[in-house]
């Protein structure tokens, strides 16, 4: 073999417990991306794919997304030697004269989000790519930038783009229009919802990009602002909160919960705990979030996350397009450089100086009221209960957001054929079909509440059916309760979760009527119908569906839904193989009581965050 999936990831054997560690795996990451830098240094070009964009955005995206972790290298003393590569792409990839110019901003554009990383660049270490520039240079790369920033940009993270690039332009010495910067900065705020939580603007989703992005360029916001004192502070007090809850979304291995979109970033996830370090917050002890940080990265050591060259796949846990957005070029995966930024700090400081400690997990379920979730934290594990969010813009928005259920060990899968009803995986997920081979789950909710450690929504697959669902922690199991109403008859498939599957069907399988078990040499999965009449099926679901492993396995429950009211109770768990495994598998909870569920919630149910703002069409 010429490619070992695994020995080929750029991380692969590095202990990764350490500052010279981390060092030594941005150099490895980077290193393959040399290749293919063009001949003037502006672009980078990984592959023949796309994205909605044009080549050219794509092509500068490959030149700047790795500075996020260069940067902080070359201002932490690191030793990097190809920043006159850099030099030179800047110069021609902003000057129109140039074959490689990067093209004009005219609107909302990617390029927006590319230069967010050249203003970090020039404000952390103009010595290495404005100051050797000769005036023509720096005369187009000034120009570039403020032109860029004149336009709207997305009404989301995005407006942190535009303050990126003003710390650039005012270290440098460059005049622009300050009034954006301080109207971003007022917008920015009006997304942020109490303790510690923002939605990325004005949407029902509250996601990865709450800790990657609003807290990590606040937090570099937080360290680089001169004079905002007011608000600086307000961005530490934000991220300590946030540190509290967002721990809860990585289990004691170091994975992160598999939600949402952008998810090839990979170990950009870990980037809030390095931040927290850059920005000198110690929303929980050095320890803890060194612990956290570490673990994270060593979590992705040995997944086969790069292509045999070295190059950092689209992807999660494996190349996977199917997963990708319609926003992802071959470069996109370096975000996940953000990861790097504690390198801008010496050996000596106290992140850097801390032991490890473990994670801080419970057996008691922990509840997120502003993304509407309810943490479990199972061996090697965090499972989310999930309630309210949606996102109808992304590709397999419906599997990324509205999920009952998401794990870290687990992930969670993207349905490869919308008519294949038969074929689905639909793990965490309950699926309807009218016809026998197209089917609809939850895109949306009506209602989403939360009352204690208990979740609840009102969503419609069609707009005569309607389900009233409920969501109970019974660590390791968790309950689902639907109410179905229907003026027809329909079939539901309801999936567990989805584990590896071994090649030559060297799994176990059982199904029976009302139940369904996988086992593997690594996990067991199961699910149980508490109160209905359905029979078990484990399914071999489509390869490359899952995000963590490329073949799985899914326990479902199938039965048919007659016309009037259903109720369907169902309990599902996964853990790792063993006896633990087994006897908790034996031992399923009890169905709970309808009646006391829409007590609880009449009683103390509150609107979950995600759903206060208007649908999305």
């Amino acid at each position: 073999m010429t490619y070992d999936p695994v020995t080929d990831n750029p991380l692969h054997g590095n202990p990764l417990q350490s500052r010279s560690d981390a060092e030594a795996a941005l150099h490895a990451l980077f290193e393959p991306l040399l290749p293919y830098f063009s001949e003037g240094g502006a672009r980078v070009r990984l592959d023949g794919a796309a994205a909605h964009f044009d080549r050219a955005a794509a092509d500068l995206e490959g030149f700047a997304r790795p500075l996020w972790g260069l940067t902080p290298l070359a201002a932490g003393g690191g030793q990097f030697d190809h920043w006159e590569l850099y030099r030179r792409g800047l110069a021609n990839g902003t000057d129109p004269e140039h074959p490689e110019y990067w093209g004009t901003v005219n609107a909302t554009d990617q390029r927006m989000v590319e230069l967010a990383a050249i203003g970090f660049t020039m404000r952390m270490v103009p010595q290495h790519v404005w100051e050797p520039l000769d005036e023509r240079a720096k005369t187009n790369l000034a120009a570039y930038l403020k032109h860029a920033r004149s336009f709207d940009y997305a009404d989301n993270n995005w407006k942190f783009f535009r303050i990126l690039v003003d710390l650039g332009l005012e270290e440098c010495g460059v005049d622009f229009d300050r009034s954006l910067t301080e109207k971003y900065l007022e917008e920015l705020d009006g997304f942020y919802l109490g303790e510690g939580w923002y939605r990325d603007g004005n949407v029902r989703r509250i996601d990865h990009y709450i800790p990657f992005a609003m807290h990590f360029y606040g937090l570099i916001y937080a360290k680089l602002a001169r004079g905002d004192e007011k608000r600086v502070a307000a961005y530490k007090e934000r991220a300590v909160a946030f540190a509290r809850d967002i721990r809860h979304w990585f289990d004691e291995d170091g994975g992160t919960l598999a939600f949402g979109r952008s998810l090839t970033y990979r170990f950009a996830c870990g980037g809030f705990w390095g931040a927290l370090a850059f920005a000198d917050v110690e929303a929980l002890p050095w320890s803890e979030i060194k612990g956290q940080y570490m673990r994270h990265l060593r979590w992705w050591a040995d997944k086969p996350i790069a292509h045999g060259n070295g190059v950092l796949s689209i992807g999660f846990g494996y190349p996977n397009l199917f997963m990708s957005e319609s926003y992802n070029s071959a470069g996109s995966p370096y975000w996940a450089l953000k990861a790097f930024l504690p390198l801008a700090l010496g050996a000596d400081h106290p992140f850097w100086q801390a032991a490890e400690t473990p994670a801080v997990t419970d057996q008691t379920p922990v509840p997120l009221k502003h993304p509407g979730m309810v943490m479990m934290h199972t061996p090697g594990n965090v499972v989310a209960l999930s309630s309210g969010q949606q996102n109808w813009q992304m590709r397999a928005g419906a599997e990324k957001y509205a999920k009952f259920v998401y794990a870290s060990r687990y992930g969670f899968s993207v349905e490869a054929d919308e008519r294949a009803y038969g074929q689905g995986a639909f793990d965490g997920a309950l699926a309807f079909s009218d016809d026998g081979r197209h089917y609809r789950v939850r895109e949306t909710n009506e209602v989403a509440k939360i009352a204690g450690d208990t979740l609840y929504a009102r969503w419609k697959p069609w707009s005569d059916v309607s389900v009233d669902t409920w969501l109970i922690p019974a660590n390791p199991w968790h309950i689902r309760v639907h109410r179905i109403t229907t003026p027809r008859a329909l079939h539901a498939t309801e999936g567990g979760f989805a584990i590896g599957r071994a090649d030559l069907n060297a799994d176990a399988i059982s199904e029976e009527a009302g139940q369904a078990v996988a086992s593997s040499a690594t996990d067991l999965s199961a699910i149980i119908d508490l109160a209905g009449q359905r029979s078990g099926r484990v399914q071999k679901a489509y390869p490359n569906t899952n995000l963590i492993v490329s073949k799985t396995l899914v326990p479902q429950l199938r039965g048919e839904i007659g016309v009037g009211t259903t109720v369907l109770v169902t309990a599902a768990m996964a853990l790792p193989a063993g006896a633990a495994a087994e006897a908790a598998q034996s031992k399923p909870p009890a169905a709970p009581e309808l009646a006391a569920l829409e007590a609880l919630f009449a009683r103390e149910g509150i609107d979950v965050s995600a759903i206060l703002v208007p649908e999305r069409f």
